[in-house]
């Protein structure tokens, strides 16, 4: 079975706003990489992210990105706490669509796990944490509220 998942929601806001705020790594970093992003997501680059939850900055290399429509990059998996994790990347695939003119529709894809225990675990982990994202990042942009704070640590 191939290790992937897709999740999924709405954001009252137009695609151009939602984009910029994951491209732009001081939007990110107010409600997602509760340690903060250095660089702004573009092809070809690789920036880091940082989490409270898992600390140390993650490289993110980027593979693509249309404006408006579509980021993709890689990151490094991770199976689960003390697994001893071999070292390979996942995909991630995250799409924009604009809905009813004024709202945005995101839709995050994850995939390349090893068809092992740890790297269903691992895909389990990412599926939970791109939708706490989601939430995250409606909360903010629709309300200015951010989620994570103090949720980690």
């Amino acid at each position: 079975m191939e290790l992937k998942f897709r999740v999924a929601g709405r954001i009252a806001k137009p695609v151009s706003a939602v984009f910029e705020a994951v491209v732009n790594p001081d939007q990110l970093s107010r409600y997602f990489t509760t340690g903060g992003a250095n660089g702004r997501l573009e092809t070809g680059a690789t920036v880091t992210w940082d989490f409270h939850d898992f600390p140390g900055a993650f490289p993110v290399k980027v593979v693509d990105v249309i404006k408006d429509e579509k980021i993709v990059f890689q990151w490094a998996a991770y199976e689960g706490p003390g697994a001893e994790t071999p070292k390979y990347d996942t995909t991630v695939t995250m799409l924009f669509e604009p809905v009813d003119g004024s709202r945005t529709l995101v839709t995050i894809a994850e995939e390349g796990w090893r068809e092992t225990p740890g790297g269903l675990k691992g895909s389990y982990g990412n599926c939970e944490g791109w939708t706490g994202a989601l939430c995250a990042m409606k909360a903010w942009l629709e309300h200015g509220i951010n989620l994570r704070e103090g949720f980690y640590k």
